[in-house]
């Protein structure tokens, strides 16, 4: 994954195309290329049969340069990076920062590509493309453009879960604007793959996200609320004010009334396996919280002396 950020300090992660599909895609598309050529000079051939020799030499050259080096760059510029091959294999061309490749990246790529592809059997641009971290060739590094893969596997995406639908809107006035990309990617990253992780792990991980989120925010998590659906909240509030800035001022998800609070699905608190008791400790004893109280994603800690006879008993017992 290529983690690129965009001139509006959005942090993009891109995928970039390897050796292979890449050597596939430019396969296909001289295949296609080829075969144009094959049928448009036997159309020339049979047209100019009455001209020189010279003529006729002028005119292969003009149509090989049309057809193999000026119909790549039409096609990908038309189709903003997207050749037949690149279709076919799920991959194209941007910018170094994400955006949709203009004529002047394409007219570099193409020209370049003459040399390193065509004159060269392809040898340059293997090596070079083996050597870049992100799979580049030389094209590719004069136009400052990058091949990605569009189409990923639903098992390598990373699914950010939404949050519970009683947080929505519940955190539109937080000012987000002290909090760093590095926080943002490792909460993103967090909510992308806590489904993976021990739940005791998960949690403690998401408790320290969350404090820093907090703290770089100036306001603390609401009590009673997982932090895990606290960073997913927060979240959802930093893309709805992305999409309202980028598309205007209409709905872009988020708001409504708030119902109670309460943890659902993945933002649930771990589950801690049960443990032996000795004989000596009765949890039973431990003062539980007041009975119009929910316990809302926090550990009961056991009570201090003599503070057992100030609070009714629920029978909650708190893992030994």
């Amino acid at each position: 994954m290529s983690e690129l950020v965009t001139g509006e300090a959005v942090a993009l992660e891109l995928r970039p195309a390897r050796l292979p599909s890449r050597a596939l895609a430019v396969l296909l598309d001289l295949v296609a290329a080829v075969a144009v050529y094959v049928v448009v000079t036997i159309a020339l051939v049979a047209a100019t049969a009455s001209l020189d020799e010279a003529a006729q030499t002028a005119i292969s050259i003009a149509l090989f340069v049309l057809v193999l080096v000026g119909g790549p760059i039409l096609v990908e510029t038309l189709s903003h990076g997207r050749s037949l091959g690149k279709m076919a294999c799920g991959l194209r061309v941007v910018r170094d920062d994400g955006g949709p490749i203009r004529f002047r990246h394409t007219l570099v790529r193409g020209l370049i590509g003459v040399i390193e592809i065509l004159m060269t059997l392809g040898v340059v641009a293997c090596i070079a493309s083996l050597v870049s971290a992100r799979g580049r060739r030389l094209g590719d590094v004069f136009a400052g453009t990058l091949v990605v893969r569009e189409r990923v596997p639903v098992g390598q995406t990373g699914f950010v879960p939404p949050p519970p639908p009683w947080l929505g809107g519940r955190f539109s006035g937080l000012d987000l604007s002290a909090v760093p990309d590095g926080l943002w990617l490792a909460v993103r990253q967090y909510l992308t793959r806590m489904g993976q992780l021990d739940p005791q792990v998960g949690w403690s991980m998401a408790e320290r996200l969350a404090a820093d989120l907090a703290g770089r925010t100036g306001a603390p998590v609401p009590p009673g609320v997982p932090p895990a659906a606290y960073l997913a909240a927060v979240v959802q509030e930093r893309q709805a004010r992305e999409a309202r800035r980028a598309f205007g001022h209409g709905s872009a998800g988020g708001g409504g009334p708030v119902g109670p609070a309460g943890p659902a699905g993945a933002y649930a608190p771990p589950v801690y396996p049960a443990a032996a008791v000795a004989p000596d400790v009765r949890p039973a004893a431990y003062p539980p919280a007041d009975p119009g109280a929910v316990v809302r994603g926090e550990r009961v800690a056991p009570p201090q002396e003599g503070s057992s006879a100030d609070r009714p008993s629920t029978g909650f017992a708190p893992p030994a």
